[in-house]
């Protein structure tokens, strides 16, 4: 079982930001920029390509849909879209809001506390929720 599931299980807290019932997103806990955020599918599969077509066009979707809310709440020039998938193995789309070309680079981290986890989480799950 990945750590992503324990998360949608509620084994593990998380700062979510968006759910519906076949995906979750949340903050990543090691961000590579304030706001970075992971999209999940709730059916653990390790690799993207071996997801159904149907599964994987509906991520794009959800991954589009809290795009769309994070860059409304979140101060960047854009989304920045990635999927590695090496550290975790269950499918996860990263989604970085951009202030430059460094902040793509998962070698670069920020620090945030709590509260700000949380203030943008907040913030971003009410503009998705809209």
């Amino acid at each position: 079982m990945s750590i992503f599931t324990k998360i949608i299980n509620g084994e593990i807290p998380c700062y979510k930001v968006a759910e519906n019932e076949d995906f979750i997103a949340f903050l990543d806990v090691n961000p590579n920029a304030p706001g970075h955020t992971l999209c999940v599918p709730k059916k653990e599969v390790n690799k993207i390509f071996d997801l159904d077509s149907e599964t994987y066009f509906d991520l794009m979707d959800f991954s589009r849909e809290v795009a769309l809310a994070l860059r409304e709440e979140v101060t960047c020039l854009r989304i920045g879209m990635s999927v590695i998938g090496l550290e975790v193995p269950h499918v996860h789309v990263h989604l970085i809001p951009l202030r430059d070309m460094e902040d793509m680079r998962f070698s670069n981290k920020v620090s945030l506390t709590d509260e700000e986890m949380q203030d943008i989480a907040t913030r971003v799950k009410a503009r998705f929720d809209n």
